[in-house]
């Protein structure tokens, strides 16, 4: 793998990670198992995956891009739990 194909996963990886960042913070406020809840979650979903098409990754990739999505709800969330007592 080239050093310009490297950085374009890294580009990929923080794209998926800090998209749902926000989305994860929000996801935070809404009650589970909700439409808006659900919403949250899967929004950023196409556009990962637009990325990763747009960018030449195979399906190899989508482990790496879902972690780095699913990192970012995590941390969001706890982000948010952490600000309200």
């Amino acid at each position: 793998m080239t050093s310009e194909r490297i950085l374009q996963l890294i580009i990929l990886l923080v794209f998926a990670f800090s998209v749902n960042l926000p989305l994860g913070y929000l996801r935070e406020t809404s009650q589970k198992f909700s439409l808006r809840w659900f919403l949250l979650i899967h929004v950023s979903i196409p556009f990962i995956i637009a990325l990763r098409v747009i960018q030449g990754f195979d399906w190899h990739f989508l482990p790496l891009t879902l972690g780095c999505a699913v990192a970012g709800q995590v941390l969001g969330g706890k982000l948010r739990r952490r600000k309200t007592p």
